[in-house]
């Protein structure tokens, strides 16, 4: 029996989070700059976005550019966003086609105006689409997203707009970047690390995290099968027993 066949179709992970590691030790490792696996990469995209909508997840974030990424070398700061403006453009045609509706989340105005304006295209031409919603992080920072909350419901706080009693759960997750998003299911991070990088830290509190040695540019379907398997494979509790589950 294939790993397709073995998918149980009714224990999907709602929604998907992906830490897409590994560009640069793959480009070390082909003897090429770290550009070239960024640009290698976007197959690996390509192939779980398409992935992820057949197996019939409705929801996948990944995790683009981080607040740290602004770190990085000027040059590769300035592919990584020309790339994103290239990719935008070609990929619109198989978003449209595919049903596929394009977010992104994290400080938007940071990026620079050609990949923003391109970003809001985007997301703007395919808005109706409903197959699944495909979310980008970019220059995202879970730290940062936390800060910006705090000081928006403190605000509202300070102005008599909620009262401190009113401050719950669901406050909060109306402030978040991910309003429109449910809390993540699974999260995969690729190329062997095992940290969370500052990704989602509120949304993944019940998540349940898949390592994988693959670097991103060499995953594929195949891979995206065995987490699938993996995460079916588990039992999510949430804080109860498993006698209480049964």
């Amino acid at each position: 029996m294939s790993k397709l066949d073995r998918i149980d179709k009714a224990k999907l992970p709602k929604h998907l989070a992906v830490i897409m590691d590994g560009n640069g030790r793959w480009a070390k490792k082909h003897g090429l700059f770290r550009t070239k696996g960024h640009e290698s990469g976007t197959k690996a995209v390509k192939e779980i976005v398409e992935g992820a909508a057949e197996l019939g997840i409705p929801f996948l974030t990944l995790y683009a550019f981080s607040t740290e990424n602004w770190n990085r070398p000027k040059l590769e700061v300035q592919t990584l966003m020309k790339l994103l403006v290239s990719s935008l453009k070609k990929e619109v045609e198989t978003l449209q086609k595919n049903n596929i509706r394009l977010g992104a989340i994290g400080a938007l105005n940071d990026l620079p105006s050609k990949a923003r304006a391109e970003l809001n295209e985007v997301i703007e031409a395919t808005k109706d689409n409903e197959r699944m919603t495909l979310t980008l992080a970019l220059s995202y920072g879970s730290r940062e997203e936390i800060t910006k909350t705090i000081k928006e419901i403190s605000s509202k706080v300070k102005n008599n707009i909620i009262s401190i009693e009113e401050i719950d759960e669901d406050v909060i997750n109306k402030h978040l970047y991910t309003l429109n998003l449910p809390d993540v299911d699974l999260l995969i991070r690729t190329s062997g690390e095992q940290r969370i990088s500052n990704f989602l830290l509120w949304q993944i509190a019940y998540a349940e995290l898949y390592f994988t040695e693959v670097l991103w540019p060499d995953f594929r379907k195949e891979h995206l099968l065995e987490a699938i398997l993996n995460y079916q494979n588990r039992e999510r509790r949430f804080g109860k027993t498993s006698e209480q589950l049964n």
